[in-house]
Formats: structure tokens, C-alpha cells, sequence
């Protein structure tokens, strides 16, 4: 797993606060003192980046959480599915939320943090989805699959997009992976590698 940001029930607890807030007042300092106060703000050192990070983190292993109970019934394909559901299950009653985060991230300063976060996601995705591959599939997984949940995310953060319609986006961009890797196992696959002169 890659490293977490740091994590303790103080943390947790003062995201929670502050996240019914966030809509209105931005990942800001202010937003925190005012819902959790003044001290909060000692927890997060890093400013409003460390808060969306933490917030990141925080979903990550509610996300693992929520989706435990039914992984060891299903096949590898469909515990991503299950996990990318549940994850935006949990996100939507904070949906803007999510979009100033994902508007932060996105700024030029955010650039390392947001690949940070978005690869600690996919790794707990996959960590949670049982992947236990220690070779190069490793990276092209996570990195395939980064391309695949920021998709769907922004898919899911316009306001017209009911839940099933960013599922069924979500299905569409996992299909057209599984088509490829299908493709590619033919082209492959009855390759043998050449002798040595």
C-alpha cells in the first residue's frame, strides 16, 4: 500500500465536521474553526491541501469498509466495480464537496498531491479488490485504473448525472478494458518467444 497521509480519530473526526460546511465555504481554514473550532486548525498544518488529502484518505477506508461484506462473492472485475460504487455512494451527499476538492487538486501547486491521492485510491482499490501482483502489471493496473475512476469521477460530478448513469459510465470504461486486455491476450498469445542463435 502506498504511504497514508497522517491519520488519527482527531482528523477524521474534524473532516466530518467541517464537510456539511464545504459547499458553502470552501475547503478553508475558516470552515474548520467554525466546525470544529480554532484548535482543529492545528491538525492540519498542510492548510486546506492537507484537509482535502485527509478527506481523500478518509474515503478511501470507508470506501474498503463499505464494500467488504460482498468482495469474497465476486470475481476481480466486478470487486472494482463494487469499490468505484461505493465510493461514490459515500461521496454523494457531499457532491460539492468533492467538486472543490477535485477544483483544488486541480490547481498547477496541487499537481503532485492529486496524483498522490488519486494513486493511493486506486491502490486501495485494487489492495481491497485482492490484486496481490508484485511485477510490472502492478503499475499498469493502478495506472489504467486512475484513468478509469477520474472518468467516472468527473462523469459523476456534473449535476445532471443520476448515480446509475455514472455506474453505467463506469461499466462502459471497465468494458472497453476488458475488451483490450482480450485483444491484446489474442495477439499474444500464441506468440513464442524467438530462439537464441
Amino acid at each position: 500500500m502506498i504511504t497514508p497521509p497522517e491519520r488519527s480519530d482527531a482528523r477524521d473526526a474534524a473532516i466530518d465536521a467541517v464537510l456539511p460546511l464545504v459547499a458553502e465555504r470552501g475547503w478553508t481554514l475558516a470552515a474548520l474553526r467554525q466546525a470544529a473550532g480554532a484548535e482543529a486548525e492545528l491538525l492540519f498544518p498542510g492548510g486546506p491541501a492537507d484537509m482535502v488529502e485527509t478527506y481523500i484518505d478518509v474515503m478511501d477506508r470507508r470506501m474498503v469498509a463499505a464494500a467488504a461484506p460482498v468482495l469474497a462473492t465476486q470475481r476481480l472485475s466486478q470487486r472494482v466495480r463494487t469499490l468505484v460504487a461505493a465510493r461514490l455512494a459515500l461521496a454523494h451527499p457531499y457532491r460539492p464537496a468533492v467538486r472543490r476538492a477535485a477544483f483544488l487538486l486541480a490547481h498547477p501547486s496541487n499537481a503532485l498531491l492529486s496524483a498522490r491521492c488519486t494513486a493511493r485510491t486506486v491502490d486501495a482499490i485494487w489492495h481491497a479488490a485482492g490484486d496481490t501482483s508484485a511485477d510490472f502489471s502492478w503499475y499498469t493496473k493502478r495506472a489504467i485504473l486512475a484513468a478509469v475512476y477520474s472518468a467516472t469521477l468527473l462523469y459523476w460530478l456534473n449535476d445532471a448525472t443520476t448515480e446509475e448513469a455514472a455506474l453505467a459510465f463506469l461499466d462502459r470504461r471497465l468494458a472497453g478494458v476488458a475488451r483490450i486486455g482480450k485483444l491484446r491476450a489474442r495477439l499474444t498469445g500464441g506468440r513464442k518467444a524467438p530462439r537464441a542463435a
